[in-house]
């Protein structure tokens, strides 16, 4: 009687540990299905391709509602910036289980390696994440599976034991070595991709949540395409840099947001966004002149600046000021 097919799920990141795991698996003949996620912090991009050309078949899954909930309030915390690196592991455990189950798949992979993250990667971290996934005893980390112990997968002999790897530590000389015998020439670097690592987002996501807590995925996007300039509580105003960013904000903005835009000189687009609409009045003039002199016109010249909501738009003129005058507003 023929043998039923293996076949795994795994969190392919477009980096080479989780590639690594992935041909791993492949040389025991099981069949590999990748998975990459969308969201407000990072895209599936680069995944994509770099799976497509190692033959790694890969799936994408927008997960930015929940992604955004879950690092707002995360269970285990931040690492060094805003990245809440142990929840955020579980979290694409949890959507790529969704996959497994639906394709009556067997078990999850990732190309977590014991040590080499402080946080993420220890041994008692890697166990809370499983945990945390809801998945215990069929996620399966290939690259130090020596070292951990026997899954439920090597148990029900799904996988060989023996030809699992057990890699650990920071060094990357071992994958290195694995990526040459495999031909990877392309991957992305580590945590590279990952917007909540980096300290300039990260400070500007802290303000972002602290002074708009209901904070929608639009929100996000909204920071990445803009200058950040918070005006009092609650009150934000997006401040485009160039037009790609300009086209961005108008597409992003609701119905209770205020637009800005200079007329009869070059500039940005503004988006203001008030927790409370009650004073959004107050905002609309200290708004155009940011507007204005973000723009071309010379500090001193007049600038007609036309404001407001969907269907109710009104004008004001202002002088543009120095960009100096601004910049204890601005959160860089």
């Amino acid at each position: 009687m023929e043998r039923r097919k293996v076949v795994a799920v795994g969190l392919i990141s477009g980096g080479l540990d989780s590639l690594l795991a992935a041909k791993v698996l492949q040389q025991q003949g099981i069949e590999v299905i990748g998975v990459t996620f969308d969201t407000p912090f990072w895209d599936s991009k680069q995944a994509c391709e770099i799976a497509e050309l190692v033959g790694i078949p890969i799936r994408v899954v927008n997960i930015s509602e929940e992604h955004l909930n879950m690092v707002k309030n995360p269970v285990y915390g931040y690492g060094s910036n805003m990245n809440p690196c142990i929840d955020c592991h579980a979290l694409m455990l949890r959507a790529a289980g969704r996959i497994m189950e639906q394709e009556g798949a067997d078990f999850l992979f990732t190309g977590e390696v014991l040590g080499q993250r402080p946080m993420s990667q220890r041994f008692n971290t890697l166990r809370s994440v499983e945990k945390l996934s809801g998945y215990q005893g069929l996620v399966l980390r290939p690259l130090s599976a020596k070292l951990l112990p026997e899954t439920e997968v090597e148990k029900r002999g799904l996988v060989d034991r023996s030809r699992l790897l057990a890699i650990q530590g920071r060094s990357r000389r071992q994958q290195m070595e694995l990526a040459e015998k495999f031909g990877i020439v392309k991957f992305t670097p580590p945590g590279g991709g990952c917007l909540l690592t980096k300290e300039g987002f990260s400070r500007k996501l802290k303000r972002l949540l602290l002074e708009l807590p209901d904070a929608e995925v639009r929100h996000i996007e909204m920071l990445k395409h803009s200058r950040f300039f918070v005006l009092d509580e609650g009150v934000i105003l997006f401040v485009g840099r160039n037009h790609h960013d300009n086209k961005e904000l108008e597409r992003l903005a609701g119905e209770k947001d205020v637009l800005f835009n200079c007329r009869g000189v070059p500039g940005p687009r503004g988006l203001l966004v008030v927790r409370d609409q009650a004073h959004l009045e107050n905002y609309l003039r200290l708004c155009s002149e940011i507007v204005a002199s973000f723009s071309d016109a010379k500090p001193g010249g007049e600038v007609l600046v036309d404001c407001g909501q969907f269907g109710d738009e009104k004008s004001n003129i202002v002088i543009a000021c120095s960009r100096d005058k601004f910049s204890d507003m601005m959160i860089k």
